[in-house]
C-alpha cells in the first residue's frame, strides 16, 4: 500500500544524488499508492456528504484529520521524495515505516471512520457492525496488553528478520507490509483515543503506560539500528549508490530517526489524550451534578405530595455516628 519499492533496478545508479533542491522537487507518481489515496479520501468524503443530505452534520475538525493529517500523510510518504528515495537510503525508508506506523493512523484514527461508517450503514448492516465491534476477538485485539503488542511487534519483526530486504526487492511485499504498519497503528491509536466507540474503553492512564513502553520499544530498535551489523547489505551494494551516506552511516541516521523521530510524534498523540482525559472528567462531573439536581427536584416533590405529614425531624451529627448515636440512646433511656 504505501511504500513504493526503488524503481530502478538493482546495479543501476539509482536516483540522482539527493540535494536541499530535489528534497522538494522529486516526487513519483506511484499508482498503487495514488489509488490506494483517492480510495480512502472518496470513500471519507461520500460519507460525510451522505451524512448532510440527511440534514446532520459532520465536525470539519475530524474530515481535517482524516483528510489531510492521514490521507495527506500517506500520500506524502509515497509520492514524495521518500517514495523516490526510499528503494536507495536506509533513512529514508525508516522515516516512511515511521510515518506509516505511528503519523498517518494517528489522524485516520481523530477522523472518526468507524463512526462516519456506521451512521451511513442500512439498519440491518448496522446491527452487524456493531456486533462485529462487541465481538470476542475485537475485545482481545483491543486489550491494553494485546494493543501495545500490536503496535511495537511489527517494526521489530520487520528490521530484525529477512522480511525488511524483501520489501525492498517485491512491490507486492512492501505493499503488504504498508498495510500492516498502518493497520497495527490505527489499532492502537482507534483503541487508546476512543474517538469512535470501542468494545471496552479502558483508562486513559492505561494509554500512558502503553505509551511508555512504546517510547522503550522504539528507544531500543534505534540503539540496535545504530550498534548492530548494517542490514540488507546485499541490496544496498547492488543499487550501487555513489553518493551520500555510506552504508553504515545511513542505517546510523536512519536508527536516529526511529528512535527520536518516535518520541517526538508521541508528543501530539500524548497531547490529545490529556485534552480528552479532561474533557471526560468534565463530561463526568456534568452528569453527576445533573444527577445530584434530578434527585433533589425529586426529594422536593417527594415532600410537596406528602402534604400535611409531619416533617422528618433533622438528626443531630452525631446520631450519624453508630457509637455515639447508641451512647445517646441509652443516657436518654
Amino acid at each position: 500500500m504505501l511504500v513504493p519499492v526503488n524503481a530502478w533496478a538493482l546495479g543501476d545508479s539509482g536516483p540522482p544524488p539527493l540535494t536541499p533542491t530535489r528534497v522538494l522537487s522529486a516526487w513519483t507518481a506511484n499508482p498503487p499508492v495514488l489509488l490506494v489515496v483517492v480510495l480512502l479520501a472518496a470513500a471519507y468524503l461520500a460519507g460525510v456528504h451522505a451524512l448532510r443530505r440527511r440534514g446532520e452534520t459532520w465536525p470539519r475538525a475530524r474530515s481535517l484529520c482524516f483528510l489531510v493529517g492521514g490521507v495527506g500523510t500517506i500520500a506524502l510518504v509515497g509520492l514524495s521524495v521518500l517514495g523516490v528515495y526510499s528503494g536507495t537510503l536506509f533513512w529514508a525508508r525508516a522515516l516512511q515505516n515511521l510515518l506509516l506506523v505511528m503519523f498517518a493512523p494517528m489522524f485516520l484514527a481523530l477522523g472518526a471512520p468507524l463512526t462516519l461508517l456506521r451512521e451511513t450503514l442500512p439498519r440491518r448492516a448496522r446491527s452487524v457492525a456493531g456486533a462485529v465491534l462487541h465481538s470476542r476477538v475485537a475485545r482481545v485485539l483491543t486489550f491494553p496488553p494485546v494493543v501495545t503488542l500490536v503496535l511495537v511487534v511489527p517494526p521489530l519483526v520487520l528490521y530484525f528478520s529477512p522480511l525488511y530486504e524483501q520489501t525492498l526487492r517485491s512491490s507486492l511485499v512492501s505493499g503488504l507490509v504498508g498495510v500492516l504498519l498502518v493497520f497495527s497503528g490505527f489499532v492502537y491509536y482507534w483503541s487508546r483515543l476512543r474517538v469512535d466507540p470501542v468494545p471496552s474503553p479502558g483508562s486513559y492512564l492505561v494509554t500512558m503506560w502503553i505509551t511508555l513502553v512504546e517510547v522503550m520499544v522504539d528507544a531500543a530498535l534505534g540503539i540496535v539500528l545504530w550498534l548492530g551489523p548494517v542490514i540488507a547489505t546485499g541490496y544496498y551494494l547492488g543499487v550501487g549508490r555513489s553518493w551520500g551516506p555510506d552504508l553504515r552511516v545511513d542505517q546510523d541516521i536512519g536508527a536516529g530517526i526511529l528512535w527520536i523521530g518516535g518520541d517526538i510524534i508521541g508528543l501530539p498523540f500524548l497531547a490529545t489524550v490529556a485534552v480528552r482525559m479532561s474533557k471526560e472528567d468534565e463530561d463526568s462531573a456534568v452528569q453527576i451534578d445533573a444527577e445530584l439536581d434530578a434527585a433533589e427536584v425529586e426529594e422536593a416533590s417527594a415532600h410537596e405530595g406528602a402534604g400535611d405529614a409531619e416533617p422528618t425531624p433533622a438528626r443531630l451529627w452525631w446520631e450519624e455516628v453508630p457509637e455515639l448515636a447508641e451512647r445517646t440512646r441509652g443516657h436518654g433511656a
